[in-house]
């Protein structure tokens, strides 16, 4: 018995050689393009654990040798204020916001999507035009509230404008994410006595359950990364993580090593929650996409 041997370079019609050079090229390019994106994290990662001295040269040497007293200066080893207060607030901030804004952006999204209320698409453009607004302009309305209401330097204030700021982009994802849960397990529920809350407990938000993970872990993010309103509304108690990374350059010099070290140890909850999320976010993200 004989069998057909595997059909050689030559064997191949020219379309086919064509096509395969083409997906070689196309793979070379996108590992190239990964590769840029990932230069300048793994840059700072390499910096961090080099001297001061080391990672002020002019080019950096790549053969500096390794040492942990970035990280040993930014964890208070060397007498300095310690980051455990601003890691905590970032924290809270991040955690409780993403928590708010899950719980008021199920129902308006459920609203939006499966039970329609009257002229939606206006409700979804209001909730886009909120964010056309920008940042710095409604800086001081806020700021003299929070003045005025005594609630300056207080983490629950930053908690308030997290869940207000990511909640409209919130409602737009996980609107097109429970757009694609069938109505009749809805109906099925219903016509077993469930009431709306427990619908979306026990039968949306399992089925949406990829496209709510994307969208928490998308609020986790903003909320773990804003900077400006942390910085004008806080001092020393509700003090946030970025605010604290911005104390690294003073009037006395840029301590590089040190503020890579403390970038790569604040960086850490992010990509944690990225890659315990990831099936999720990948799941979210492509859910409506092939129908």
């Amino acid at each position: 018995m004989t069998t057909a041997a595997h059909p050689t370079r030559q064997q191949l019609p020219p379309a086919a050689r064509k096509a395969k050079r083409r997906s070689a090229a196309l793979g070379l390019l996108a590992w190239a393009a990964g590769i840029s994106f990932c230069l300048p994290a793994l840059w700072m990662l390499l910096t961090s654990f080099h001297s001061e001295a080391d990672a002020a040269t002019n080019p950096p040497s790549l053969a500096a040798s390794l040492t942990l007293d970035g990280y040993r200066n930014f964890f208070g080893g060397g007498g300095g204020p310690t980051p455990w207060p601003p890691l905590i607030n970032s924290l809270s901030a991040s955690v409780f916001s993403t928590i708010l804004v899950l719980v008021l952006a199920l129902p308006a999204a459920y609203a939006l999507s499966i039970r329609r209320v009257r002229k939606w698409t206006d409700v979804m453009f209001f909730f886009l035009s909120t964010k056309m607004l920008p940042v710095v302009a409604g800086l001081l309305p806020v700021y003299l509230f929070a003045k005025n209401t005594g609630m300056l330097d207080n983490v629950w204030l930053l908690v308030l404008l997290y869940t207000s700021m990511n909640l409209p982009i919130a409602v737009w994802m996980m609107q097109s994410f429970l757009s694609d849960v069938p109505v009749s397990i809805i109906e099925a529920a219903q016509v077993d006595g469930a009431r709306l809350p427990t619908v979306l407990a026990r039968v949306v938000a399992p089925v949406a359950g990829p496209g709510i993970a994307a969208t928490a872990l998308i609020c986790f993010i903003f909320s773990w990364n804003e900077l400006l309103f942390a910085r004008v509304l806080t001092g020393v108690v509700a003090q946030t993580a970025p605010v604290y990374l911005t104390g690294f350059v003073t009037s006395q010099g840029l301590f590089l090593a040190q503020l890579c070290a403390a970038s790569v140890v604040v960086s850490l909850p992010v990509l944690a929650a990225g890659y315990a999320a990831q099936d999720k976010l990948v799941q979210g993200l492509s859910l409506g996409a092939v129908k």
